[in-house]
């Protein structure tokens, strides 16, 4: 077999133009974190409707993936990133003038629809540029760092706007970034359909997004209020998984499916699939807190805050790019199962945070925890998309970032949730000074509002009740953040311990006997 050519300098610049729009909308799931005060002050936002304002993008983000990645390879991957791109941008505006929680919210909801057909193209184009493997290693190594290190750099951003403009200036920032996709897509990026493909599968498309829908609403419903919902969120729980299952059967009786389905027998897939998707869950939850917990319980500027936590989008950027360095010397298993075991050590710096005085410990816990996962998801990636014939790599990529941004959305549901619940139950056991508003026991940016409002003496140790509390969230989070990776560690040990995925001359394609860019099994 002859060797693939080396990319010439337009496949270079076409990543560059592929990256910016992957590395924004992973900015989106965490634009708000620092600006979430701010935004619901001005709004009015209820605490249910400000976790609404953080989650929905994600949520719908992750149920529109697979349904995505399968019309992008149908309809023209380049022509999909486009359309996406345009409605991204128009959502954008939409929700940077909101005047009330409900239109925030729902131009939320289009940003996922919008993210959700672009994400697909973003990584499955890369297939088509690069051919050689070690450079389609690097690329992706390039994408995921974009990914990953967007969801950790949107609270740095968000903070660093609030320091000079509005909440909605957030937003803003995606138009620029739209408009030069429009402008240099059409003669930077080639286009890839598969024009042997069917029609797409309508009820497959309808059941993935209700089931993905239904267990998240459900998962979050639960956690946020408990038993006093299990009327409600048993029943929605119960369906989402009754319609995962038909979702799953349906794959398995048609000739051109959504995903193939048939690709989870396979140990090393589904044990990736598995390890990025609680890799981003334990990464979001925790990082949703860390920002919080320095900006209001240590009394941080949202421009400090987000200068305190750059460093945890850039070690995530050196993890992944890092990846097929060290897969030319150590298996995958051996790799993954080291930088589990790093973030495990910055969970647990996490679960010993003090309730002042904590801002440099958890951020070196966070970018521990962050390093040690970016050669986790680099390798992930590149051995799912790299697992089916080029005509299908939009469903295998939408498996992949559907991974990442369940996760991530999970994340952010349970465990910000869990910190919810407990915060509330600590402030309910405190005795708060008189003349304290109920709804301070609901929220630390509620707890600090009606603090200033009280004498010095009571208003001093309304604060300090309610931080210690929201600190005791936090240090949960670290504890469930070091148990998760130590279980992945092992887990990934076990199961990946055999080939190198990317590059070297053992390919995770030659070891499983998976499917190379041409279709052909090795």
């Amino acid at each position: 077999m002859s060797k693939p050519p080396n990319a010439n300098p337009r496949a270079w610049f076409g990543l560059v133009i592929l990256a910016l729009p992957t590395l924004l909308i992973s900015v989106d799931i965490g634009v708000l974190f620092l600006a979430l005060p701010h935004l619901s002050a001005d709004l009015g936002a209820s605490s249910t409707q400000q976790l609404w304002i953080t989650d929905i993008y994600g949520f719908v983000l992750a149920g529109f993936l697979i349904t995505m990645g399968t019309l992008g390879d149908r309809v023209g991957r380049r022509r999909l990133l486009l359309v996406g791109a345009a409605c991204f941008g128009v959502a954008s505006m939409v929700a940077a003038f909101s005047t009330t929680p409900e239109t925030i919210i729902a131009a939320r909801a289009l940003l996922g629809i919008a993210g959700a057909a672009m994400m697909p193209s973003t990584l499955s184009l890369i297939t088509t540029l690069f051919e050689d493997e070690r450079q389609r290693g690097l690329a992706i190594g390039v994408w995921v760092s974009c990914m990953m290190s967007g969801a950790a750099l949107g609270p740095v951003i968000g903070g660093v706007l609030l320091q000079y403009f509005w909440w909605g200036a957030a937003f803003l920032l995606a138009v620029p970034i739209m408009v030069l996709l429009l402008a240099t897509g059409p003669f930077l990026l080639p286009e890839f359909r598969n024009d042997a493909a069917g029609r797409i599968d309508l009820p497959s498309a309808l059941l993935s997004l209700v089931a993905a829908l239904s267990l998240v609403y459900a998962i979050k419903e639960f956690s946020l209020r408990g038993a006093e919902t299990a009327i409600l969120s048993g029943p929605v729980l119960a369906l989402g998984i009754l319609l995962a299952v038909v979702f799953a059967r349906r794959q398995l009786r048609l000739d051109d499916p959504l995903i193939d389905i048939r690709l989870f027998s396979r140990i090393r897939f589904s044990a990736t699939l598995l390890s990025m998707l609680f890799t981003a869950l334990a990464l979001a939850g925790t990082f949703l807190l860390v920002s919080q917990y320095v900006q209001s319980v240590e009394g941080l500027s949202p421009g400090r805050s987000g200068l305190w936590l750059a460093p945890a989008g850039i070690a995530i950027a050196v993890g992944s790019l890092l990846a097929p360095m060290l897969t030319s010397r150590w298996s995958a298993g051996a790799v993954m199962s080291g930088g589990f075991a790093l973030g495990a050590i910055g969970f647990l710096m996490i679960s010993q945070a003090p309730s002042t005085g904590g801002t440099a410990l958890v951020t070196i816990g966070i970018t521990l925890a962050h390093l040690g996962a970016g050669p986790v998801v680099a390798l992930g990636a590149h051995l799912i998309v790299g697992s089916v014939p080029q005509e299908k790599a939009g469903s295998a990529a939408s498996m992949s970032e559907t991974a990442n941004h369940f996760g991530s959305t999970l994340g952010l549901a349970l465990i910000g949730t869990a910190s919810a619940v407990i915060y509330r139950r600590a402030m309910a056991e405190e005795p708060l000074p008189p003349g304290t508003p109920e709804n301070a026991g609901e929220t630390l940016p509620a707890a600090a509002n009606a603090s200033a409002d009280l004498a010095a003496p009571a208003g001093a140790e309304l604060l300090s009740a309610a931080q210690s509390a929201f600190t005791t969230g936090l240090n949960t989070a670290g504890w469930i953040g070091t148990a998760v990776f130590l279980v992945l560690a092992a887990s990934a040990a076990f199961l990946l311990r055999e080939p190198r995925a990317i590059g070297g001359e053992n390919s995770a394609n030659e070891e499983e006997g998976v499917p190379d860019s041409s279709g052909q099994e090795h």
